[in-house]
């Protein structure tokens, strides 16, 4: 089979393609759902606060100067740094201001966020968020291609979006080329994930680094020879060999299950029927 990237099974697909050619629905969150969901982490901050200063305004606390510097530094700290990093990590990225606009902080893989990356994200943003006003993590995401702030850059994460209209799944085409051979190959069954593996990488192959869809491309096309007989025609495109064999199992796994159906749809027709040729009164 040749190898290049001429060929194009389908268009492309939203998500995180990790190593395994496995897709991740983790779509960037705009500019503008990552500030609506930082204003109203604020606003939450803000109330907070005047709620604790209305329940302490009533106890007589007698505290000399130095204690009361100590306080408003603790009191600093837990606010833009401590509570934070304990929301986000408890959460797994989701504080109630991204709760609200439907998004969640993750790692560059998909993965969850952790303790270190929640901490790096608060300690960066007493800086770009707090003593800037938000105006750097403002400018910063507007010029990322994933909107990300310095605190994302530095951490290895991304705010991705987990609410919204779904993207539409289409299925894999069958190569004109490639139905006759397809039709009566023998195509044994495939572990699942190494379909999944095929299915993610077709639908993502256009957005891939060249290099990468190559190597990825002929990995998986010996991955998947083993199970089909005999090999396609000579010349084949390794995309175009995968994308056949996955429209052949599923015209034949829809097949199987419509005669499957048939057969159902029989048999309680004839558990119905009256014995010994008499008429259904129904009928």
């Amino acid at each position: 089979m040749s190898v290049g990237t001429g060929w194009r099974p389908d268009g492309p697909a939203d998500g995180v393609v990790i190593g395994e050619g496995v897709l991740l629905d983790t779509r960037p969150a705009s500019v503008a759902s990552r500030l609506c969901g930082g204003i109203v982490d604020v606003i939450a901050l803000l109330v907070g606060a005047y709620v604790a200063t209305r329940l302490l305004g009533g106890v007589d606390l007698a505290l000399d100067a130095q204690t009361g510097r100590i306080l408003m530094i603790v009191v600093l700290v837990t606010v833009v740094l401590v509570l934070p990093t304990t929301v986000e990590t408890l959460t797994r990225g989701r504080s109630l201001g991204k709760l609200v606009a439907g998004i969640r902080v993750v790692r560059d893989d998909g993965g969850p966020l952790t303790f270190r990356q929640a901490f790096v994200r608060a300690l960066t943003g007493v800086l770009e968020l707090w003593a800037t006003l938000g105006s750097v993590a403002f400018l910063t995401s507007l010029v990322h291609p994933q909107g990300k702030r310095v605190g994302d850059v530095l951490a290895g994460t991304y705010a991705a979006r987990v609410r919204g209209a779904a993207p539409v799944r289409r299925t894999t085409p069958m190569p004109p080329a490639l139905a006759g051979w397809a039709a009566h190959a023998d195509v044994a069954r495939l572990p699942d994930g190494l379909a999944l593996a095929v299915r993610q990488f077709l639908a993502r192959a256009d957005r891939l680094h060249p290099a990468s869809r190559v190597q990825l491309g002929t990995r998986l096309c010996a991955e998947l020879g083993p199970f089909v007989s005999p090999p396609p025609p000579a010349g084949t495109h390794p995309e175009a060999f995968l994308a056949a064999v996955l429209a052949e199992r599923r015209r034949r796994e829809t097949d199987v299950e419509l005669d499957r159906v048939r057969r159902g749809e029989e048999e309680a027709r004839l558990l119905r029927r009256l014995p010994h040729g008499v008429p259904d009164p129904a009928a």
